[in-house]
């Protein structure tokens, strides 16, 4: 009895996976500097392979324990708040995206620094085309993720929790498909990367939105694979409620970009 567990609190054994985390993510960091050098790509391709591998060995562990009754009520709070606290670092990473943009948009620099204001050249798309499709896709997969969340948490549904996954999933490989469309046709079009402000703002946002948007597709399949095989309950489903966290983020962050870089940077500056 002396070593009875008498506190809601998940006392975690040493583990290998920080360590192996850090290694790999600086191996990316380190490996792409030699990259762009162009010295070798290798080290980054590696320090990725060990960042995948971690995530999924590190996760597995956390699934584990959650099916094993380690997440009480105090231990889901800390998995909130740590996922809070990313989801921040996100908003502040796309914050420098939209800087960007509308810095460059505002006020762009010359070779020689003005005083006077000079109108960028904003080379524009349709926004009521094929974004707002993309817009309306992304969205609707936001609401069947909704969806799926309230069956579980109101009703324990299981059917319509599968069933809301499964199309927030569909939808989102839909938007993915898109995008890459739209790129391919802007490619062809003459658009190129580092031409211009506008373009490389304008791949950057977006391009790193859709990475997030591949990441929270594969985030809500784990998470449908899970409810599949019997996990997540009314009071414990903290893996779920990340996902769709994550999800309506990515949402949001499209929304702004629909309006300040496809609207309102085509329609407010075109010329």
């Amino acid at each position: 009895m002396a070593h009875a567990k008498n506190h809601d609190y998940h006392i975690l054994p040493p583990s290998i996976w920080p360590l192996l985390g850090s290694v790999g993510g600086f191996a990316m960091l380190f490996g792409a500097v030699l990259w762009m050098h162009d010295i070798t790509p290798y080290l980054f391709w590696g320090g990725l392979a060990l960042v995948l591998y971690v995530m999924f060995a590190w996760w597995s562990e956390v699934v584990a324990e959650s099916r094993q009754g380690d997440h009480t009520p105090v231990v889901r709070i800390g998995l909130r708040y740590g996922f809070i606290l990313f989801v921040m670092s996100e908003v502040m990473f796309f914050f420098a995206w939209f800087w960007s943009f509308f810095k460059h948009a505002m006020y762009p620099m010359e070779e020689y620094v003005g005083t006077s204001y000079v109108q960028p050249d904003i080379y524009p798309v349709d926004a009521f085309h094929l974004p707002l499709i993309n817009t309306l896709v992304l969205l609707l997969s936001g609401c069947a993720v909704t969806w799926a969340h309230h069956a579980l948490v109101h009703n324990n549904d299981r059917k319509a929790l599968v069933q809301g996954l499964s199309i927030g999933i569909v939808l989102g490989i839909f938007f993915t498909f898109l995008q890459g469309y739209e790129y391919a046709h802007l490619l062809h079009e003459g658009w190129e990367f580092g031409a211009d402000e506008f373009y490389s703002n304008f791949f950057m946002a977006t391009g790193f939105h859709g990475f997030h948007v591949i990441i929270g597709t594969i985030f809500l399949t784990v998470c449908l694979i899970r409810a599949l095989k019997g996990d997540f309950t009314p009071e414990q489903h903290v893996g779920f409620e990340a996902a769709a966290w994550y999800w309506h983020f990515v949402d949001v962050v499209w929304l702004f970009l629909f309006v300040a870089v496809y609207v309102w940077g085509t329609a407010g500056l075109a010329h």
